[in-house]
């Protein structure tokens, strides 16, 4: 069921031109050199340190991992950090 749901929100997507974040749930990152992040539709905070950031997402989590990371806005759905970012990773 969930394979047909996936499809179905796809096709929609294409037919509508919207963009597959949107309706596919998936993450929206922008990342401007290494030193801000900012990401859409997470699910939570999971961790957060000078080093490392954990986010739930729908399917899996991120985890951004640098030096002097600072969470500069947070709200329900998006993040802000800013730092010396180094690795950006999913995890399934």
């Amino acid at each position: 069921m969930r394979s047909l749901t996936r499809k179905f929100n796809q096709f929609t997507a294409k037919m509508l031109d919207l963009p597959q974040d949107v309706v596919t749930d998936l993450p929206r990152m922008t990342l401007i050199g290494n030193v801000q992040l900012y990401i859409e539709n997470h699910r939570g905070v999971l961790h957060f340190s000078s080093e490392r950031l954990l986010l739930a997402l729908s399917k899996g989590k991120l985890e951004v991992v640098g030096k002097q990371l600072v969470i500069r806005a947070i709200l329900t759905e998006e993040v802000f950090i800013e730092g010396v970012i180094a690795e950006v990773k999913f995890i399934p």
